[in-house]
């Protein structure tokens, strides 16, 4: 089965499977990096959450507006990997 962008199931999936993972990549290393600056743990964790959250608001309307699904793609899933390898390299650093 070729990904064309015009079956509506593919850009769902990437809207809400995408848009977690970029997410969550973001928040991680949102966290990490606002906790290794000296914030503390729980306030990074909320203001990392609520920005989150208007995040992935933002990619969930983009992935249905992009023109190109790929592109949708990579940007939320590399993001994700990139952020998320981020986050987990800060995490070492502080431990």
């Amino acid at each position: 089965m070729r990904i064309t962008g015009h079956h509506p199931l593919w850009r769902i999936a990437a809207a809400v499977l995408g848009g977690y993972a970029f997410t969550w990549g973001f928040i991680a290393l949102g966290m990490a990096g606002a906790f290794a600056l000296g914030m503390s743990f729980h306030d990074a964790e909320h203001l990392t959450a609520i920005i989150g959250f208007l995040i992935y608001l933002v990619l969930f309307l983009w992935a249905f507006a992009a023109r190109s699904l790929a592109r949708v793609w990579t940007v939320t899933a590399g993001g994700a990997v990139v952020m998320a390898g981020a986050a987990s390299l800060i995490q070492h650093q502080l431990t």
